[in-house]
C-alpha cells in the first residue's frame, strides 16, 4: 500500500491574511544593549517581558526571543567570539522573520554589539517591520549594577570577549527608538516602548 501524503496547509502567510493588521501590525523590536542585564534594571532581557504581558493581556499576538530561550536550545552551540555573536544574531533574524510571517509581534532582547549584524537582520524583513531599540546606559552605570562582578572579573581578565571591556560594543547611530535606561527606571522605560508602537501604530492606541 502506498503511503499516505499528508494534505499541504492552507497558505496562512500574513501577506494572504489582510486581517491579521486590524488589531496590530507584526512587527520585530529589536532590543539590545551595552552589556548582559546584571540583576538591575537594566534592559532589554527581563524587561523585555512586561511589554510582552501587556500586548498579550490586550489580545495581541507576541514573542519574545532571548538568551534564555536562544541560548540554551537554537545556539547552545555558539561561543561568544565575534564569529560566533555574528551567528548568533542571524539565527535570530531569520527566527524573527518566520514570526512576522505569522502576523507576530516579536521582540528580541539581545547583546548585539556590531552595526553590521544588526543591519543583516533589518534586511530580512520588509521596511517598517524592524524597530531598533537601543537601551541605553553608560559603562560606569552598567558597573555600578553588577552584582555579580563580572565587570571586574573582565577587566581582570578572567572572562574574555567580555562587551566593552575586551569586545568592542558598536553604539546605534539611527535607532527607530533609543530608551535611557541608564537613567529611568524599568516602569518608565516600558512606558516609553509602549507609547512609541501606539504612535507608530504597531499596537492600538490607548493599550
Amino acid at each position: 500500500m502506498a503511503p499516505s501524503v499528508p494534505t499541504p496547509c492552507a497558505d496562512v502567510r500574513r501577506s494572504h491574511q489582510p486581517d491579521l493588521r486590524r488589531s496590530h501590525h507584526p512587527g520585530s523590536l529589536y532590543q539590545h544593549r551595552l552589556a548582559p542585564h546584571l540583576g538591575g534594571s537594566l534592559w532589554p532581557g527581563p524587561a523585555a517581558r512586561p511589554p510582552q504581558r501587556h500586548l498579550f493581556e490586550q489580545g495581541l499576538s507576541c514573542y519574545v526571543l532571548d538568551g534564555d530561550n536562544i541560548r540554551h536550545g537554537l545556539c547552545k552551540d555558539l561561543g561568544f567570539s565575534d564569529a560566533a555573536r555574528e551567528e548568533n544574531i542571524r539565527r535570530i533574524g531569520e527566527v524573527s522573520k518566520l514570526f512576522l510571517d505569522a502576523g507576530v509581534v516579536v521582540l528580541t532582547a539581545f547583546v548585539s554589539p556590531f552595526k553590521a549584524d544588526r543591519d543583516k537582520a533589518r534586511a530580512l524583513v520588509d521596511a517598517g517591520d524592524f524597530i531598533e531599540i537601543h537601551c541605553a546606559a553608560d559603562l560606569e552605570v552598567c558597573e555600578g549594577r553588577d552584582t555579580k562582578g563580572l565587570y571586574a572579573k573582565a577587566r581582570a581578565g578572567e572572562i574574555k570577549e567580555f562587551t566593552g571591556i575586551s569586545s568592542p560594543y558598536e553604539a546605534p547611530e539611527q535607532p527607530e527608538l533609543r530608551v535611557d535606561t541608564g537613567s529611568q527606571n524599568l516602569e518608565e522605560s516600558v512606558a516609553v516602548v509602549l507609547s512609541y508602537l501606539a504612535a507608530q501604530g504597531v499596537i492600538p492606541q490607548g493599550s
